[in-house]
């Protein structure tokens, strides 16, 4: 029986490489797996995922008015799906998260959600709010604190590195924006004023092909 499930952490948390290697899965096996992307998210460039070790595939881009189980429906006509792959599960609209609850239940395809669960001030999602409440089966991914403390919230920073407390819930943006901390950290840089350390790049090594790929697996699904 399919299932809907929901897999949350804070930042840094390898998210993306997870699904992109749940797709990956799939698709060695012969199945095809079909990949959501919000249209606000474009750091990689509209309908690209792509995770932080350069793991990328392109998907399906939704915005707050698409219904996801009638576009889910609609490629099902065209080939058969064996699985839908959600990233940046949060900024899902509640209506959104439901109609993902009708492709498990009315289709029988599996949905894999990934996201944050909380936002810059603390406060849950739209989508992870529903999510948490309506998914069959939940997965905390485990990221790390600058203290080594368990990181379960984020913090979005000005260039100097204290909390931002005011502002839009959705901004985009990586490391230069946002530091994943443990609930502690957070209430000392959110509420003291703590300043806090960047997460500095790590360098790739070397190797004989630095071309990123994109999995064309899923064009036919866009």
């Amino acid at each position: 029986m399919a299932k809907l499930y929901f897999n949350y952490s804070a930042m840094n948390a390898g998210k993306t490489t997870v699904l992109l290697q749940s797709a990956h899965n799939y698709r060695e096996r012969g199945m095809t797996p079909m990949l959501f992307t919000p249209k606000l998210d474009d750091r990689f460039g509209t309908g690209v995922i792509k995770s932080r070790i350069g793991l990328e595939s392109v998907a399906t881009i939704f915005t707050d008015e698409d219904d996801l189980y009638e576009t889910t429906l609609a490629q099902l006509g065209i080939k058969n799906i064996h699985c839908v792959l959600v990233d940046e599960a949060q900024f899902l609209s509640r209506d959104q998260v439901y109609q993902l609850g009708e492709v498990v239940d009315r289709l029988n395809i599996p949905v894999l959600c990934f996201g944050l669960r909380t936002d810059f001030q603390g406060e849950l999602f739209e989508g992870s709010t529903h999510l948490l409440a309506w998914a069959d089966e939940l997965t905390e991914l485990k990221t790390i604190c600058h203290t080594g403390s368990k990181a379960t919230m984020v913090v979005r920073v000005d260039e100097k590195g204290y909390a931002l407390k005011e502002g839009a819930q959705v901004v985009i943006g990586g490391n230069e924006k946002y530091v994943s901390v443990s609930r502690a950290e957070f209430k000392k840089v959110f509420y003291g004023g703590r300043k806090i350390k960047f997460i500095e790049p790590v360098e790739q090594p070397a190797s004989d092909d630095d071309t990123p790929r994109v999995e064309a697996d899923n064009e036919s699904l866009l």
